[in-house]
């Protein structure tokens, strides 16, 4: 039986979107419905993935990491036992989305290769919004529509990954898949106070490199400008990883090109506060 990883859906869906258009809403509704599992599960089945995930590079999953003078640290990290790993999903919506997909894919690709992920729900920073690909300011949410976001949100991915088990995963291998977390930053940020949080965050984390953000300086040239909300986003997503870090030893982040700045950001906090190097 031929192997195909699959990571091949994220490069077709770029040339077949008319036929991602049709499946579309069983991927996110359940990943794949029962009768396009049979029509493809022939195809995506696979029996493993590398514990170095850093070969997905080669496939053209990744597109940059940081920092670069970490790479045969981290690669003996990653082969030598399981690491911690996570990616965000603020629930501006009721749904995930398929700009989600790609994200999904790598996380998946981790599991598979025996690591813990963590999917981290934005419950408390959909409620600020990020600016980053934004031309203007988010609408604001009402917090219980958010908060039925999340729980709708986690359902999906929760879904996403049962499925993924049930079908693409070798029935015959006797590896069992690392579980799924699922986190909601909600739930620290209730028991926060701002003073704590900027004796944390705020301390460590500079006014040059916040400003230097590319998604930071085009909103500051515009018309619209950038609320302090907004500002503050890069903040929030760096003590996120921190938290992370401190609960869970999550050292590497997984995002689209467009969070880099807001990665970065958490590296430098965690460097700043624990003096450890961690990965984006």
């Amino acid at each position: 039986r031929e192997e195909v990883q699959l990571v091949s859906l994220t490069i077709v869906t770029h040339k077949m979107y008319p036929v991602l258009h049709t499946i579309r809403r069983p991927m996110l509704a359940g990943w794949f419905s029962h009768l396009a599992h049979h029509k493809l599960c022939l195809l995506l089945c696979r029996t493993y993935t590398s514990r170095n995930i850093l070969k997905l590079r080669e496939r053209g999953l990744w597109a940059d990491r940081f920092p670069d003078s970490n790479t045969n640290k981290l690669l003996e990290e990653l082969t030598r036992r399981p690491q911690t790993m996570y990616s965000g999903f603020d629930p501006t919506a009721d749904s995930l989305h398929v700009g989600n997909l790609l994200v999904l894919m790598a996380l998946l690709h981790c599991q598979r290769a025996g690591h813990n992920v963590i999917a981290l729900i934005g419950g408390a920073t959909a409620q600020v919004g990020d600016p980053s690909g934004k031309s203007s300011e988010r609408p604001l949410l009402d917090t219980d529509v958010v908060i039925d976001n999340a729980d709708k949100i986690s359902k999906n991915i929760y879904q996403i990954f049962d499925n993924h088990q049930q079908f693409f995963w070798d029935r015959g291998n006797d590896q069992q898949l690392p579980p799924l977390r699922i986190e909601n930053n909600l739930h620290w940020y209730r028991r926060l106070n701002v003073v704590d949080f900027l004796r944390v965050a705020g301390r460590n984390l500079r006014m040059g490199d916040m400003l230097s953000r590319t998604s930071v300086k085009s909103r500051l040239n515009s018309a619209e400008g950038l609320s302090f909300t907004e500002f503050s986003y890069q903040a929030l997503q760096a003590y996120d990883w921190l938290y992370l870090y401190d609960k869970y030893n999550c050292t590497i982040q997984i995002g689209g090109n467009d969070q880099m700045g807001n990665i970065y950001s958490g590296h430098q906090l965690i460097y700043r506060v624990n003096n450890a190097s961690v990965t984006g």
